[in-house]
């Protein structure tokens, strides 16, 4: 009987590692949902945009993009990064709002979303993606650091913190509903009751590490009701944060639908960051 119960002991560890490793190997898949099927493009609410495709030195494949230029007269730019799901015209109303503000705005989409060329996303490649983007702004659209804000939706918040950290004299940070690390989002997930999954990960996206070096004006934007990412990772974020900061907590606002709720006050509050830390440096 012990012979029968050591045997089927080895046979279920045996399984529970496999089922370790399919973790670590199948996380990118579980992680990134990019879809290649592109929606309305800012045509279709009456926008002058160009489409714009951006050199990558790894592979020699390209990243799309769509360029709003901005006719107020503000010299001032966002590059837009959205979360980790569908492509840059599922994330199209954003892109607009942020251009309502009376900036520029360039709206990419990473490896593996939408037009862009593959491979698969990783964290890596995520991270050398949007600094592609940004050397695109300087190079093709004479975009000066302190001409530039980045904004940043979930995932891309985690980006947007990465690439902030490695331009000095950036204008400004947005960060909505983003996370402190894919450590701590991996406790909460239903994975979690069964397996190691913080110990498994091999997309570490650990914001809460790198915002304390930032010393760039930085606004954090977060819904109280946010079922996917907690808003007390926010308010952690902005606590650990060097420099500049705001932090704003919106009622009855989920992971994606902020601005619905906030409503106008979206608008006076980006406009308000804008005017109190980055055009006054302009």
């Amino acid at each position: 009987m012990l012979k029968f119960l050591a045997g089927i002991l080895g046979i279920v560890g045996i399984i529970y590692l496999l089922l370790c490793g399919w973790l670590w190997l199948a996380q990118r898949r579980l992680m990134y949902l990019p879809s290649p099927t592109m929606g309305a493009t800012p045509s279709a609410f009456g926008l002058a945009y160009s489409d714009v495709w951006i050199p990558l030195s790894e592979g020699g494949g390209k990243l799309h993009g769509w360029w709003l230029p901005t006719d107020s007269g503000n010299d001032l730019t966002i590059l837009y990064l959205h979360g980790n799901a569908g492509n840059v015209s599922s994330n199209l109303g954003k892109a607009i709002q942020l251009r309502s503000l009376g900036a520029s705005v360039l709206a990419i989409d990473y490896r593996g979303f939408g037009l862009s060329s593959g491979p698969f996303p990783s964290e890596q490649r995520l991270y050398d993606d949007a600094l592609a983007a940004w050397q695109f702004l300087q190079r093709e659209k004479q975009v000066a650091p302190n001409h530039l804000v980045i904004y940043g939706h979930s995932l891309g918040g985690a980006i947007g913190i990465d690439l902030a950290s490695r331009i000095p004299h950036l204008a400004g940070l947005v960060v909505e509903a983003s996370f402190t690390s894919m450590g701590d989002m991996a406790t909460l997930s239903h994975y979690n009751r069964w397996f190691p999954v913080s110990q498994l990960l091999n997309q570490r996206f650990d914001s809460l590490a790198k915002v304390s070096h930032l010393r760039v004006p930085t606004l954090y934007l977060h819904g109280l009701a946010d079922a996917s990412v907690p808003a007390v990772m926010s308010e952690a974020l902005y606590r650990a944060s060097g420099g500049p900061k705001a932090l704003w907590l919106v009622p009855n606002a989920d992971h994606n639908d902020l601005p619905n709720w906030a409503g106008d006050e979206f608008d006076r509050r980006l406009r308000q960051f804008l005017q109190d830390h980055v055009l006054v440096q302009n």
